[in-house]
């Protein structure tokens, strides 16, 4: 799910996979000291990027996000807010990475149309998609919460008319996968092609589960107090990683509960865990404090590149970092002053897909970016 309205708001509404709807990020702007104004950074590549070569632009204005791969490395599917193009929030297209949009094309809508939707993945084959909607709770996009009404706290909803569903590359809408009570949203498919990993509040709490795809299976294996969501398989499909907020003082347990009865939450303060797909061995592999999301697994399994805005004193915009599976060798890898979020790796190991506001004339537009990936 992803919100955005400010740069914060940004923050974390992309922290969902995730989440769900407006708009990102923030001018990417800097001082000049001659004359007290700001001037606009445009660039896709910045020098200290070492891990990125041939950077290309694949999207150009309005917000996009939450690319994934194909199996066969050749077409994208994501989620996109852009007015041009007649949405009001967030729903799911896909392109071949070849496709030219820049002169204004609209890729393959696959979703509905209606409601709001998140969390696009390729199902075995490429000619089908699973992804998260609400269109059965209603045509419109449902309500975006203010945090003025929270204290002026950064919260987002976990919408209880989420749930999962499956459509085909031409939009035809195939299979309804989740029918519980609650939020069911945040779906991955394993590279083995045979499991499904999402998150749900059907027991009370947002834990993570597991299933196969046609939906049979069901099994929880998060148990912990606390919002754990984003997660994604390691290449070889025994390992899960993903992003958890756990709350420990009994003041902030009250919160959690208190905004999860009113299916809000507020992950201002999220740390990333490894585990088997059963839920075992899980292990905690940051201790950075602020937000670190959106974690996948490098090609070779033993490390991670994710999201943080740990490294700025005022938590204020986001880049990517790798870390070891162990927790250790933490280096920053993106350089935008505003946000780099939502890394996805190609099949085959050898392009990495990302979201970020880099080159767009400082406005708050978020666009895809592709890139070769080297070690």
């Amino acid at each position: 799910m992803k919100i955005k309205i400010s740069l914060l708001i940004l923050v974390i509404s992309v922290l969902s996979c995730k989440v769900s709807g407006g708009k990102k990020g923030g001018s990417h702007r800097s001082s000049d000291g001659a004359s007290g104004a700001t001037k606009i950074v445009n660039k896709i590549h910045y020098p200290q990027e070492k891990h990125l070569k041939n950077v290309k632009q694949l999207t150009f204005g309005g917000d996009n996000a939450e690319a994934y791969w194909s199996f066969d490395n050749k077409k994208i599917t994501f989620q996109a807010n852009t007015k041009e193009w007649g949405l009001e929030c967030d729903q799911i297209f896909i392109m071949n990475l070849g496709d030219d949009l820049t002169k204004g094309e609209i890729p393959q809508l696959v979703s509905t149309g209606k409601g709001r939707t998140t969390c696009s993945y390729f199902l075995p084959g490429d000619s089908t998609i699973i992804y998260s909607s609400t269109h059965l709770g209603g045509d419109a996009c449902p309500i975006v919460p203010k945090k003025e009404d929270h204290g002026g706290k950064y919260i987002w909803p976990v919408y209880d008319t989420f749930d999962i569903f499956v459509a085909d590359v031409n939009g035809n809408q195939l299979q309804q996968l989740t029918n519980e009570p609650g939020y069911d949203a945040e779906p991955t498919v394993s590279p083995k092609g045979d499991k499904i990993v999402f998150t749900s509040t059907r027991n009370g709490d947002l834990d993570l589960y597991t299933m196969n795809i046609d939906g049979t299976d069901v099994k929880q294996i998060t148990f912990e107090l606390g919002y754990d969501g984003g997660a994604f398989f390691s290449p070889d499909g025994t390992k899960l990683i993903f992003r958890s907020s756990r709350p420990k003082t009994d003041k902030e347990i009250k919160e959690y509960k208190d905004l999860l009865h009113e299916n809000l939450v507020m992950p201002t303060n999220m740390e990333l865990y490894v585990c088997n797909i059963d839920g075992s061995d899980l292990r905690k592999i940051t201790d950075l404090g602020s937000a670190n999301w959106a974690p996948f697994f490098l090609p070779d399994g033993q490390k991670i590149l994710f999201s943080s805005n740990h490294h700025k004193k005022k938590h204020d915009s986001f880049n990517l970092f790798l870390i070891n599976i162990d927790g250790t060798g933490l280096e920053q890898v993106t350089y935008d002053g505003v946000f780099d979020a939502f890394p996805m790796f190609s099949p085959d190991g050898k392009k990495l897909i990302f979201s970020s506001n880099r080159n767009n004339n400082g406005t708050h537009d978020t666009n895809l970016f592709v890139a070769d990936w080297v070690n």
